[in-house]
């Protein structure tokens, strides 16, 4: 009898082993539930779209992908205990995260365990800047997209008095900060100041930005206090234009601005229905979940590089898919996109966008 049992906790380990190496675990980290939860939706299902594709056609070396997917609630220190359990896991290289303030503690872990990450949407310069040579990102980053809005400000618009609000983030900072850098001859600041995220009542600052009579309101953080700053400006009265990066990107903005989003620029990647590379990605995205959001393509793009590195590398070793990633271009919905030595991509994909009835226009 003790034999039996032995043979058959045996068979049971032998089994889970099998299994363990017939699996390739991938993580996916960012803000999956809270007042920023749309971004996590969007990225895990383009993440789960991309793995299905693979999937279906036998997976990647011969194995199963396994997507462990962690809500770091755009919160550093979740972000830093989600990067610490994905190493645990053994993830063979981790989606996102999103937000800056997230990816920049949680790639000094992922980079100690030597595990490559690419994000889909944080635009912070310094998360390519720590010389980490295992971080990528398949979005642009905030001293591109703020030089296009400065330029076309002060150029474009020839706007003279800039009024700047940032939200105090590593995000909505440093892209307000490097709007300001950029900005030239006639546009000055009139006014410089913050908001805390997660606030709702922002009409103390927006009394002091009226009393500046800018022309142009620049907004540095994200869409749920991006739509409501935009909106109680109105009500004050105040008639300024109004303008934000990525983080205000999408029809959350507009519904919680509702008609004062119209008029609202913002800088993004370029429309992906002008796309072609990018039809399959969105009729496949439409049928299985709906309209794609902003971000959604960005995550499928940025997992359909990674499987492909392992792939073409011929293994999940870290440091063969690194360096795969460093060398090689990869054809994907968002059309050919190739890193420098930092992992930054190597053009910048900046374009303007406006509000125009309701929805988000290219210009």
């Amino acid at each position: 009898m003790k034999k039996y049992l032995w043979i058959v906790v045996l068979m049971v380990l032998l089994q889970s082993c099998t299994h363990k190496t017939n699996v390739l675990r991938i993580g996916v980290a960012g803000p999956m539930t809270g007042d920023q939860s749309v971004f996590g939706r969007d990225e895990r299902r383009g993440v789960k779209l991309a793995v299905q594709e693979w999937n279906q056609k036998g997976g990647v070396l011969g194995k199963k992908i396994e997507l462990i997917v962690e809500d770091d609630q755009h919160d550093p220190r979740q972000a830093v205990a989600v990067a610490n359990r994905l190493v645990t896991d053994g993830v063979a290289g981790v989606i996102g995260h999103f937000n800056s303030n997230c990816s920049i503690p949680a790639s000094a872990v992922y980079h100690r365990a030597g595990i490559p990450m690419i994000s889909h949407g944080s635009t912070n310069p310094q998360l390519t800047e720590q010389g980490f040579n295992d971080v990528f990102r398949v979005c642009g980053r905030d001293d591109q997209q703020a030089r296009i809005a400065a330029d076309f400000v002060c150029t474009k618009l020839k706007l003279s008095r800039i009024a700047i609000i940032q939200d105090k983030t590593t995000y909505g900072q440093g892209l307000a900060d490097e709007f300001r850098k950029w900005l030239s001859t006639p546009c000055r600041v009139v006014y410089y100041g913050a908001i805390i995220q997660g606030d709702k009542d922002f009409r103390a600052v927006l009394t002091n930005v009226k009393a500046q009579h800018p022309d142009l309101i620049y907004f540095g953080g994200v869409y749920p206090e991006g739509g409501l700053l935009v909106k109680q400006a109105r009500q004050l009265g105040i008639t300024a234009l109004f303008m934000g990066g990525d983080g205000i990107m999408g029809p959350e903005f507009i519904a919680i601005a509702g008609s004062a989003a119209e008029g609202t620029y913002a800088t993004f990647g370029p429309d992906i229905t002008k796309v072609p590379t990018a039809r399959q990605f969105i009729e496949r995205y439409t049928n299985r979940y709906g309209a794609p959001g902003p971000y959604s393509v960005y995550a499928y793009v940025a997992t359909g590089i990674l499987l492909s590195a392992i792939k073409g590398a011929g293994s999940a070793k870290p440091s063969a898919v690194v360096h795969y990633l460093h060398t090689h271009r990869f054809n994907t919905a968002l059309g050919t996109i190739s890193f420098d030595s930092k992992g930054d991509v190597a053009h910048s994909p900046y374009v303007l966008w406006q509000v125009r009835n309701g929805r988000f226009v290219q210009l």
